[in-house]
């Protein structure tokens, strides 16, 4: 099999971060790379809505499904602070999620299948914007996955600091939580601080509701299951002696089932309107989910994998509980069955960090145990 240095692809991918729809470079990178693989079973393919995305399809040699690879390609608007040598050379961005370390792993993996023909289809989905935008949802509605790029299951990697380096976690049900996020703005009537009857302070109204809201949680949602609605700005008024007629808040929700999220939707409008009738003003919720569901992994294949990684001499398995963190890979899986997972890659630093640095290790450990874990799926 032709050789290639996922080590040196890796650092270059990280020298070229790009933020949500304008991976250009990395776009092009990639298809350069791809491009140097053996092309006899390939087919390349573009997505006209979403120009930085790239499918790729491997033709199986008796194919009885088309088994679907997701990467992630875009980066985060932070200035990396490792020191390291291959650093980002673009100022403000940097690949602080390890969507460099996830591309390396895919096209380990892809290489790895252009040299031994599966026996059932592949197709691999380079995705932007998966930070912000939305991208997998953005790709499943411009019908990107139709016809011959048609995935009847769907897997994808994220990398985790906190777990040994290539060790790979995972669990039954939910991974990751859906997020949403909030805005409301309350409307009144400014006036003289010295005069509140003839105004509708906003900053009053706006106090009861943020008290409100903090009552979902623990008198409407089940104890055993889990959600977090988090107020993080609040802006009103303008000097201290004037009233304010306007309030405006930004906060998150996030939940571990898409049921779970529509509750706590449901229940913050009862409350903004609640508020809306109590000060006789005007509230504008906001709530924007866009492709961020759970990431809720089917149980069927998730039990096979879980079952595969756990008797895999060769694997380090770790089951794992769900994170609070969203995913927009979640959306795929509500259209799509599947699996998420983590790759571990050892770090002290978190992810979405300006140290984040992963241990380069753990690449090659991710396409050896995934290459495996499909060539056996390949089998049943």
């Amino acid at each position: 099999m032709a050789e290639i240095n996922l080590i040196d692809i890796r650092r270059h991918l990280h020298q070229i971060p790009e933020l949500a729809l304008h991976e250009n470079q990395t776009h092009d990178y990639l298809l350069h790379i791809i491009g140097s693989f053996n092309q006899e079973n390939v087919t390349i393919s573009g997505i006209e809505a979403l120009p930085t995305a790239i499918l790729v399809r491997i033709q199986g040699s008796n194919p009885k499904r088309t088994i679907g690879y997701r990467t992630d390609i875009d980066a985060l608007p932070i200035e990396e602070k490792t020191n390291l040598p291959f650093s980002s050379t673009h100022p403000g961005i940097m690949h602080a999620c390890g969507h460099d370390v996830h591309m390396t792993v895919a096209l380990g993996i892809l290489h790895y299948f252009t040299e031994h023909q599966p026996k059932d289809n592949l197709v691999f989905f380079f995705q932007p914007a998966e930070e912000s935008e939305s991208g997998g949802r953005l790709a499943y509605e411009a019908n990107a996955f139709s016809g011959t790029f048609k995935i009847d299951e769907f897997y994808g990697l994220h990398d985790n600091p906190s777990l040994p380096a290539g060790s790979i976690g995972c669990r039954m049900g939910t991974l990751f939580a859906g997020t949403t996020e909030i805005n409301i703005d309350l409307t009144g009537k400014g006036g003289h601080a010295a005069y509140p009857q003839n105004a509708n302070d906003m900053v009053v109204a706006a106090a009861q509701l943020i008290n409100q809201v903090q009552t979902i949680i623990s008198r409407s949602i089940d104890p055993i299951q889990s959600g977090v609605i988090t107020l993080g700005k609040i802006e009103a008024g303008t000097i201290r002696n004037v009233i304010a007629g306007h309030a405006r808040i930004e906060g998150t929700i996030r939940g571990l089932t898409q049921s779970m999220i529509e509750l706590i939707d449901q229940r913050l409008k009862d409350i903004c309107h609640g508020i809306e009738l109590s000060y006789n003003c005007k509230v504008d919720l906001e709530l924007n989910q866009g492709g961020y569901y759970p990431v809720e992994n089917n149980s069927a294949l998730t039990k096979d994998f879980i079952h595969f990684m756990k008797n895999n001499s060769d694997v380090d398995f770790i089951e794992t509980k769900p994170a609070m963190t969203g995913e927009d890979f979640g959306y795929l899986l509500s259209q799509i069955p599947g699996t998420m997972f983590w790759l571990g890659v050892g770090d002290d630093s978190s992810l979405h960090t300006a140290t984040l640095t992963p241990d380069e290790s753990a690449i090659d450990k991710g396409v050896n145990a995934i290459t495996s874990f499909l060539e056996n799926r390949m089998k049943e």
